[in-house]
């Protein structure tokens, strides 16, 4: 059997320090490169158009909207979909190339994300496999219109691929500090958006419950200080959404039960 054509789409925001990297890991393997750029206001785009078939600015306000019409950009039905701090192993793109030359049962593939934390693969506290879905056709395949951890609809079957897509997402504490400020702010919106019911204890007890299981039942005490750091944050992941979310509740003149 033929190998069926594969289009990366990748989406991308002031990632002038990643992006050629992640560009290079599939240029000249992928059948088509894709990027939609978020209003960068780095460099991000003119590297881009050094490696990419095609080139989009358009403004993310929906994330799960963003991501659908980035997908609808590929010519291809197979869709890889890459963020720009991410790279492809070979062994992935072994792997994916099998796939796509056989008969296939399934739709979509999920692959391990091996996340870093500047230098440091972090293995353990529900870092790793992680496997996301990240291959799929996209005629089968929707992003829920959310705009944090939009869910994933799916016609058809999911299988697993072995092989890891490589995420460099933070380069140090700072940056994954940055990164939990961002997503618990659309979080908070989320809950508050769709009318969530969240009082204090609850909060708390999640909190807690995050951190326990992230540091002791995933074992994320394997990972040292990095894992510690990584359990903490799940927790106050929680409790910093939380935080958020009164404040909109009391912006808003709603009722705030504690």
């Amino acid at each position: 059997m033929q190998k069926e054509a594969l289009s990366v789409v990748i989406v991308a925001k002031n990632e002038e320090a990643a992006i050629a990297d992640c560009l290079k890991s599939v240029k000249g393997w992928a059948d088509e490169i894709i990027v939609v750029d978020d209003e960068s206001t780095d460099k991000t785009v003119s590297i881009a158009g050094e490696y990419a078939d095609k080139v989009e600015v358009k403004k993310m306000k929906v994330e799960g909207t963003h991501r659908n019409y980035a997908y609808s950009l590929s010519k291809n039905d197979w869709v890889l979909s890459l963020d720009a701090d991410e790279t492809v192993t070979a062994e992935l793109k072994e792997e994916i190339g099998r796939v796509l030359s056989e008969k296939n049962e399934y739709t979509a593939y999920s692959i391990p994300l091996r996340n870093y934390i500047g230098t440091y693969w972090i293995k353990y506290g529900g870092w790793y496999p992680a496997a996301k879905v990240r291959l799929f056709r996209k005629s089968k395949f929707k992003y829920e219109d959310a705009g944090v951890h939009p869910r994933i609809f799916l016609e058809g079957e999911c299988g697993y691929l072995k092989s890891d897509i490589i995420h460099k997402g933070y380069p140090d504490i700072g940056h994954f500090l940055g990164s939990l400020n961002y997503q618990t702010t659309k979080e908070a919106q989320k809950w508050f958006e769709d009318k969530r019911k969240m009082s204090l204890v609850r909060a708390l007890r999640k909190t807690l419950d995050r951190s326990f299981r992230a540091y002791v039942l995933k074992k994320g005490y394997r990972d040292g200080f990095i894992g510690l750091v990584v359990a903490v944050f799940a927790g106050l992941y929680q409790f910093i959404t939380y935080a958020k979310y009164r404040q909109l509740k009391i912006e808003t003149n709603e009722d705030v039960k504690s």
